[in-house]
Parts: structure tokens; sequence; C-alpha cells
């Protein structure tokens, strides 16, 4: 399965068609990605990422509702991870 993450344009790096390349925040972490798909995209639109690429732009109320979608996924993640670990507790002699 293929999971593309919302991200936040906060510079352009590069601009060249070929090898455009700009500093993106996901959720308060910021990496360079790779624009070549999304040339149009200007400083604080926000874009899909999948595997460090660009792929379509997105407005941000879109972009809010997958990033809250994917927290609450999180956080159900963390919530089965630890009921796991208190029945392995209760079951170990």
């Amino acid at each position: 399965m293929c999971l593309g993450i919302p991200g936040k344009v906060v510079h352009w790096i590069d601009s060249d068609p070929t090898f455009a390349r700009a500093e993106l925040e996901f959720d308060g972490i910021r990496r360079e990605c790779y624009m070549a798909c999304v040339l149009e995209a200007q400083v604080g639109d926000y874009v899909i990422v999948h595997a460090g690429v660009a792929i379509c732009r997105v407005d941000a109320a879109e972009a809010k509702r997958v990033l809250e979608e994917l927290q609450h996924l999180d956080m159900q993640d963390d919530s089965a991870s630890s009921q796991e670990e208190r029945s392995a507790k209760e079951e170990s002699p």
C-alpha cells in the first residue's frame, strides 16, 4: 500500500524544472522533497508527498483533514499497543 502525506512548502531550494526541490514541513518536521511534478506550488501551498516526491497540490482544508486522520490513527495504534502490552504482562507468570 502506498501512502501520500501532505506537506507545506516552506521555501524553494531549486526551481529548475528537472531538479526542482523545496523544503517542506510535515507536522513540525522539515524535509527536502523533489518538486518536479508540482512546479506551480508556491510557498505556503500544501502538496502530497510520496517517497520524497511531491506528486500533486492539495488545498489547505484537505491537508488538515488528512493530517488529523493520520494523528487519530496513530493514537489508536498507540492505544492498541498499550492494551497488548498490558495483556502480555497479565499472562506472564
